[in-house]
């Protein structure tokens, strides 16, 4: 199992209230700068695949995705994915410039369930706005702190943990690890200030990192609870499909976030872990084995942390 590059992008019931953050409004300005100021990134930076968009907006009618709970439908436009070519760093597009992005063409553990997140509410939207502008707003609500991009990279949630405490606290997911038997860990969380080399911004813009080992030290004072992995198979029966799964990882100093996917329940009842799997396994997103097996397929693997979407 690969490591959570967390930053790189790698890391409904009734119909949804059209959102609209301060953030989207922000990016939309700066996107219709002239193209040749700061601040603009070109559309097929922004929107990787719109082939593979419209054949999924195509599905969605056909199988009438609006009509069903918002777990059901991330867990329709999740299994939709699958076979879709694993890739690393889609969202470090631009060198100073941070967007809400998408690549259709390329997922990894991170963009692949918050792609199915965002595509699951877009098409509680009437038909008419299912486009990318839509989406990236979804994404938007989603990606960033608060729920807003303010094309700056540091207002990017890049680690998991901060993303379930963030999108809870927004009232966006209810985060179920505590009541479904979580114990509190030992919390660490340092990968970027460690590996800024890896990271495109960091390394174009060197004053980046200051801010960025501040953030660390917020995230790393946030109560960190998970679900031991010798738990999870008793609890399995009240997990959901599109639950959002994050795995934790025994860390430096504690225990950080390593990996993340949705849940799916197949008809014959099996809990399975869908996510987007690395190339050293198998490359491309994935309907993988049971849950709790999946969990103990990999020794370093400590627990998870389950996210429910409530719209």
């Amino acid at each position: 199992m690969q490591k959570l590059t967390r930053s790189a992008g790698r890391f409904l019931l009734p119909r949804m209230k059209r959102i609209a953050p301060a953030g989207f409004f922000l990016l939309l300005l700066c996107l219709a700068l002239p193209a040749h100021a700061a601040g603009t990134l070109p559309a097929d930076v922004v929107f990787k695949g719109r082939d593979r968009f419209e054949m999924l907006k195509q599905r969605a009618v056909s199988e009438n995705w609006a009509s069903y709970p918002i777990g059901q439908r991330v867990g329709m436009v999740g299994r939709a994915l699958t076979g879709t070519s694993y890739k690393s760093y889609t969202l470090e597009i631009d060198d100073r410039v941070e967007a809400p992005s998408v690549n259709f063409y390329g997922l990894d553990c991170w963009t692949f369930f918050e792609t199915s997140l965002a595509f699951a509410r877009m098409v509680a939207e009437p038909q008419e706005e299912w486009t990318p502008q839509t989406f990236l707003k979804y994404i938007e609500l989603d990606r960033y702190r608060g729920g807003s991009c303010d094309c700056t990279y540091l207002s990017r949630l890049h680690y998991l943990e901060e993303w379930f405490y963030d999108n809870a606290r927004r009232g966006l997911i209810d985060d179920l690890t505590r009541s479904l038997g979580g114990v509190r860990v030992a919390h660490a969380a340092d990968e970027m200030t460690i590996n800024w080399r890896g990271y495109r911004y960091m390394v174009a813009n060197p004053s980046l990192r200051p801010g960025i080992r501040r953030m660390e030290e917020r995230v790393a004072s946030l109560p960190m609870y998970h679900i031991p992995k010798s738990r999870v198979a008793s609890i399995e029966p009240q997990i959901r499909t599109g639950d959002i799964i994050g795995i934790t990882t025994r860390d430096r100093g504690g225990i950080g976030t390593s990996h993340v996917g949705i849940a799916y329940r197949t008809p014959d009842g099996v809990l399975h872990f869908m996510h987007a799997s690395s190339p050293n396994n198998y490359g491309k997103v994935v309907l993988d084995r049971r849950l709790s097996d999946y969990l103990y397929h990999y020794t370093s693997d400590t627990g998870i942390m389950v996210g429910r979407p409530l719209r």
